[in-house]
C-alpha cells in the first residue's frame, strides 16, 4: 500500500471544512481556522527560509480571528456572523485578520493551481504569476521585495511534488481536489467581505 501523501496528513482540510447553503454559505470557524493552519504547513514544504514571513503573516490573522472566537463564540460559529458581530461591537481586528487572510489563501491556491494545470510551469513562476494578481497590489515597496525573494527561491517543481507523495497522479488529483475547495471557500469569503455586511470604515 502507497504511504500517506502529504495532505492526508493534514489535521484541517478544506475539502471538510462546512459550508452551509441554507444560511448562505456560512463558513464553519473552527474547521476553516484548522484547515487554514494545515495550508500553512506546506511553505515549509517550500523548503526556503524566505516563505517564512509568507507563513508568519497568515498564522498571524488566523491569530486575530481565533481571538475574537474564543472571546464571542456564540456570536461566531461561522466565518460571516463572526464579521457581523465583531462590526456591530465596534471593533474590527479580526476583520481586517480575515481580509488578508483570504488574500493570502487566494495568493497559494491561484498558485498552486495554475502549476498543477500547467506540468511544464516551475514553482516559481506560478508564485510569482499569482502574487502579481493577489497580494502585490496591496503591499507597501518594504514587503515587495520580501515576497519577491521568496518567490524566486522556489524550489524545482519535481522536488516539490515528490515531497507531497510518491504516488504522483494521486497527489495532483488529490491536490486538484482540495484546491477546488479552498477556491470556492476563498470566492465566497472574497463576495461576503466586499459587502457593506463586512465593512467597518
Amino acid at each position: 500500500m502507497a504511504s500517506a501523501t502529504y495532505i492526508q496528513t493534514f489535521k484541517g482540510s478544506f475539502t471538510t471544512v462546512p459550508v452551509d447553503p441554507t444560511k448562505a454559505n456560512a463558513i464553519s470557524t473552527a474547521e476553516f481556522l484548522e484547515a487554514t493552519e494545515s495550508l500553512t504547513t506546506m511553505f515549509d514544504l517550500l523548503g526556503s527560509v524566505a516563505f517564512s514571513p509568507v507563513k508568519k503573516d497568515m498564522l498571524g490573522n488566523v491569530e486575530k480571528i481565533r481571538k475574537r472566537f474564543l472571546a464571542a463564540p456564540l456570536e461566531s460559529q461561522n466565518l460571516q456572523e463572526l464579521v457581523r458581530n465583531e462590526i456591530k461591537s465596534k471593533s474590527h481586528i479580526a476583520t481586517e485578520g480575515m481580509v488578508w487572510l483570504v488574500r493570502g489563501l487566494e495568493f497559494t491556491c491561484i498558485a498552486l493551481t495554475q502549476n498543477v494545470s500547467k506540468p511544464a510551469e516551475e514553482l516559481a513562476d506560478s508564485f510569482r504569476g499569482a502574487y502579481g494578481t493577489t497580494l502585490k497590489p496591496y503591499h507597501s515597496f518594504l514587503v515587495k521585495p520580501v515576497f519577491s525573494a521568496a518567490m524566486s527561491a522556489c524550489p524545482y517543481r519535481k522536488d516539490f511534488y515528490a515531497k507531497l507523495g510518491e504516488d504522483e497522479e494521486r497527489v495532483q488529483e488529490e491536490l486538484k481536489e482540495y484546491l477546488a475547495a479552498l477556491e470556492n471557500i476563498v470566492n465566497i469569503l472574497k463576495e461576503f467581505l466586499a459587502s457593506k455586511d463586512a465593512q467597518w470604515k
